[in-house]
């Protein structure tokens, strides 16, 4: 007799207010394989793990458990179903600590009321350890940067699997998208390990050299539809894109005629408590990067210049305007924009609409004798999330039910409205941004820095770094170690001034 499928959807359709999201989906995860799922953003990828996860309920179609019906009503009943799901968004408690976090709801007791604070620590650290994180399991996540964040989420679906034995499928969304390259090869140690065992994955990511380099197979969905799965031997990077996209992308990197002017940033002598003598210009007209491993200081120096941590020593100015310390909303008065790395955490407003994400860092553009003239508003946000390409039923969509790479375009587009933005900081632009938003957002910015804006780029990605950028500056240990012509820089000369 054959064994049914761990995971069999059929024609599953799943719509929001104004949006279709799935269209008539079929996907199957059978054990032992690592079955890859792509598509832009908007695609339904998200939507369609949350069917698997039991957040969202069909409202068409067939969902089948081990050749079962009806097994998954909610996300308890499909983790009783051996699912385990790691979402692209972090659901971290952030004032816990990590190994309250990584044994959520299950912590262990004894005497069968009081915690076993001693058993909870040392299974945490033997969590970790599988995803190569060395820190100390009472540190509370607030504390860990988001790579570090990621890894514990991983973790956390990990340990389930370890202690209860019944983890049967486990799902992965964006999993490496603030990962090095070193705690990537850890993971997919891991998950091939995991394979072996019997396990059926099911692999989401932006990242096509790690799909080929991982699936089994590989599910493309456009527009909340099914496109074609096809074993992963048989596709290469540009078939993949072109399903994807339902076009061909030329040019990853487009480069127009740069002409750098004056000085629009300057840097001397920054001391926070993350960052030590920090030296850096940014001229009108220029993309300038910031390259180095996790934890070198690159979002601290961010952080540093725009006044969000206290400034110790140094100087800072725009546009030869000195800028005060420790207040963000001088240097938003300045005209400095930030785009975050972290976009739930610290970007958008899930619950406002993108109208409201959008203008809220310029309302006094449109404020006249103390009020806001909303038509002058909607005019002009309306054009730049036409320009950025958000798809949205209307301004008033709430964010949070936008995709990841909307969201992005979004807070992209809070900035563009600020007429007198002199320095875009960009922190890890295109994280968990599929292959044609990324073309877009790589557009934006270069039509941008020819238009005369100067951007501060931090990515963890070094290819993305060589391609858009003039200059860059790689950090280690909260410093700058170098500084490089990005025409003659290499991936080899970047990583070796960052270790």
């Amino acid at each position: 007799m054959t064994t049914p499928p761990r995971i069999e959807l059929r024609g599953i359709r799943k719509a929001f207010p104004g949006v279709q999201a799935l269209d008539g989906v079929d996907l199957t995860l059978v054990e032992g394989e690592v079955h890859a799922l792509v598509g832009e953003n908007g695609a339904g990828k998200s939507t369609l793990i949350k069917v698997i996860g039991g957040v969202y309920h069909p409202d068409e179609g067939t969902y089948l458990v081990d050749g079962r019906a009806d097994v998954v009503h909610d996300p308890r009943t499909a983790a009783d179903a051996g699912i385990r799901v790691v979402h692209q968004e972090l659901e971290l408690v952030r004032d816990l600590s990590v190994a309250e976090n990584v044994f959520f709801g299950r912590l262990p007791v004894r005497g069968g009321i009081r915690v076993d604070w001693r058993r909870l620590e040392q299974e945490t650290t033997t969590a970790l350890a599988q995803v190569g994180l060395g820190i100390d399991p009472r540190t509370k996540v607030r504390r860990l940067g988001i790579a570090q964040q990621q890894l514990v989420e991983i973790a956390r679906a990990l340990s389930r699997q370890d202690r209860e034995h019944g983890a049967r499928v486990l799902i992965l969304d964006e999993p490496t998208s603030a990962l090095s390259p070193a705690e990537i090869d850890g993971l997919f140690v891991l998950l091939r390990r995991l394979r072996d065992e019997g396990v059926a994955l099911l692999y989401v990511s932006h990242k096509l050299d790690e799909i080929r380099a991982l699936a089994d197979r590989i599910t493309v969905l456009r527009d909340g539809a099914h496109v074609s799965t096809d074993d992963a031997e048989d596709l290469d990077e540009d078939e993949i894109i072109r399903r994807m996209v339902g076009r061909q992308l030329e040019g990853v990197y487009p480069r127009s005629e740069r002409q750098p002017a004056d000085v629009a940033l300057q840097v001397d002598g920054l001391t926070t408590e993350h960052v030590q003598d920090i030296a850096l210009s940014v001229r009108a007209g220029e993309v300038v990067g910031v390259s180095g491993l996790m934890g070198a200081g690159r979002t601290e120096l961010l952080r540093g210049i725009l006044g969000a941590d206290r400034r110790l020593a140094g100087q800072v100015h725009v546009q030869d305007r000195a800028l005060g310390a420790d207040a963000t909303w001088r240097a938003r008065a300045a005209g400095l924009g930030l785009v975050p790395e972290d976009r739930r955490a610290q970007g958008i407003f899930p619950l406002l609409g993108v109208l409201d994400n959008a203008s809220i860092a310029c309302l006094d553009q449109f404020t006249r004798h103390l009020c806001l003239q909303s038509a002058a508003e909607t005019d002009e946000a309306g054009k730049v999330i036409e320009r950025m390409r958000v798809r949205t039923p209307s301004l008033q969509q709430p964010v949070a039910l936008l995709s990841g790479g909307n969201q992005q375009k979004v807070l992209l587009a809070r900035w563009l409205l600020k007429r007198d933005l002199a320095v875009l900081f960009v922190d890890e632009p295109t994280r968990g941004i599929d292959v044609g938003a990324r073309f877009e957002i790589y557009r934006l910015l270069d039509e941008l820095a020819a238009g005369g804006l100067g951007i501060l780029l931090v990515s963890s990605e070094m290819e993305e770094l060589l391609g858009l950028c003039d200059r860059i500056y790689v950090m280690k240990g909260g410093r700058i170690t170098d500084e490089m012509d990005a025409a003659t820089a290499t991936q080899e000369r970047l990583l070796a001034a960052a270790l």
